[in-house]
């Protein structure tokens, strides 16, 4: 196993020192939520003798050994905390209690603490270690995940964060609900991840499928943490999440190479396609401070070509999605729209950085549906209820590229380009000869400040003085 921490020693690994709080078990009601819609802790009382509701000879017997080996009543502990100076609801599983199985008494406590924490506008932290549903109670047990499912519903349209910390092993309906049904899933170094736990595989799986590492090469997982750098990370991520986001559009970078605008087409053409010309990752270390990274598209596949996270803007969180100038996947854009809907749902405004010669067109990224997730960031970008701010800081090719720009704020800067082709494409289209491609640049009308005479974008940023707010 990747930790063999109890339930309580997971919370003790990443809250603040002192700060848990375990909600009382019984009949309590929370705010205007009352006992009858969440009752909290555990079903009415059993016989000391209960093999409960199937029944399951020696059910009762497993667990008096469970609650005397570990000392919990049941597989989670769910309290609040305070991680970074700021109060979570905490879901812990103690995976010594039955091998943190979910039944009855488990579905109703998580429940109950994400009433809870609707109730007082908190984000939820679930640290997960389970094998999965409780099999001494059967479909009891199995019918909590819609509970818990509906719980994770309801906490997201309340626009709260939900994060996942999976310890191992996080397996069945536990990865599968609260797991990676959450905003932001951080997985711990060399834990065992998926739906089938070690016992019901297939013999001849491939066991990398179902480790930390395997699920974030997968897309399913944000990011591999070791077990020791757990409350740092957890801590930057809740202050992301759970701080005050930007309160209005985020305004665009200044631009960081060229400040004349380019002659020609063909010139702006070479500008954008430059190997010198700052890429993403200068202008996002220019323009945020303490970025964190969302990665994968939650459907098998990660683009290391689009940088999607959240970051600090004058103290204030954004979001962010980025492409890099390599020809855009299908899991880049999907990761983008994930990126862009979460941004959403929090209230969090948001800045795209679009630099692409353009999608995927190999077969592979065909297979992988590039319309489709082309659609999904177009869609995500027209629906977003939080502003959207871009920047166009390289190649602008065709659809690819125009997926992520926000109508009516898009900036361009002095060494970009946007185009419905590429010259090259464009005279092998039209059967000229390849010589004609810069006089095809300049009939295109691809230039930044082109795009500004169209329409198409606001206009040309400059370069600004060094922010204060830069990291060191």
């Amino acid at each position: 196993m990747a930790e063999p921490w109890s339930a309580r020693e997971a919370v003790r690994q990443v809250a603040d020192e002192c700060t848990f709080e375990e909600l009382p078990y019984g009949a309590v009601a929370y705010g205007d939520l009352p006992y009858e819609t969440v009752p909290y802790g555990d079903p009415p009382p059993e016989p000391p003798d209960s093999d409960g509701p199937l029944p399951w000879p020696g059910y009762a017997a497993a667990r008096a050994r469970a609650e005397q080996r570990t000392g919990e009543r049941e597989s989670v502990v769910c309290g609040t905390a305070a991680v970074g100076g700021r109060t979570v609801v905490v879901v812990s599983f103690e995976f010594g209690y039955l091998g943190g199985s979910l039944g009855a008494r488990t579905g109703r406590r998580i429940e109950a603490a994400h009433a809870y924490a609707r109730a007082h506008r908190l984000p939820v932290v679930s640290l997960i270690a389970t094998g999965g549903s409780r099999m001494q109670e059967g479909l009891v047990a199995l019918g909590q995940l819609q509970r818990v499912a509906a719980q994770s519903a309801l906490t997201r349209a309340a626009g709260l964060a939900q994060l996942a910390v999976l310890r191992d092993p996080a397996t069945g309906g536990g990865w599968a609900t609260l797991g990676a049904g959450a905003d932001v899933i951080l997985a711990v170094e060399g834990a065992q991840i998926g739906f089938a736990g070690s016992r019901v595989r297939p013999t001849d799986a491939d066991p990398a499928a179902y480790t930390a590492e395997g699920q974030r090469a997968a897309g399913a997982v944000d990011a591999v943490v070791r077990a020791g750098e757990l409350r740092p990370v957890l801590r930057l991520w809740v202050r992301l999440l759970a701080g005050p986001p930007a309160p209005a559009a985020v305004p665009p970078p200044y631009a960081l190479g060229r400040t004349d605008a380019p002659p020609t087409g063909r010139e702006a053409v070479r500008r954008a396609r430059s190997p010198h010309r700052p890429r993403a990752a200068a202008y996002l270390d220019a323009h945020l401070r303490e970025r964190a990274e969302v990665s994968g598209d939650r459907a098998g596949g990660t683009d290391p070509g689009v940088l999607c996270g959240f970051g600090l803007y004058e103290g204030r969180t954004v979001a962010y999605a980025a492409q890099t100038g390599t020809a855009t996947r299908p899991a880049g854009y999907r990761t983008a729209a994930r990126l862009i809907r979460l941004a959403g749902r929090l209230g969090t405004p948001v800045l795209t950085l679009v630099d692409t010669p353009g999608a995927a067109n190999d077969a592979a990224a065909e297979r992988a549906g590039a319309g489709g997730a082309i659609a999904e960031v177009f869609a995500a970008v027209a629906e977003s209820p939080v502003p959207v701010t871009t920047l166009v800081i390289g190649e602008g090719g065709s659809g690819g590229a125009l997926a992520l720009a926000a109508p009516g704020n898009t900036w361009v800067t002095p060494d970009s380009y946007f185009s419905v082709i590429a010259p090259e494409l464009a005279v092998a289209i039209l059967k000229r000869p390849p010589d004609e491609a810069d006089a095809t640049a300049d009939a295109l009308r691809l230039r930044p400040q082109d795009m500004a005479e169209l329409g198409l974008a606001r206009g040309l940023v400059r370069a600004g003085p060094a922010r204060t707010d830069r990291p060191a």
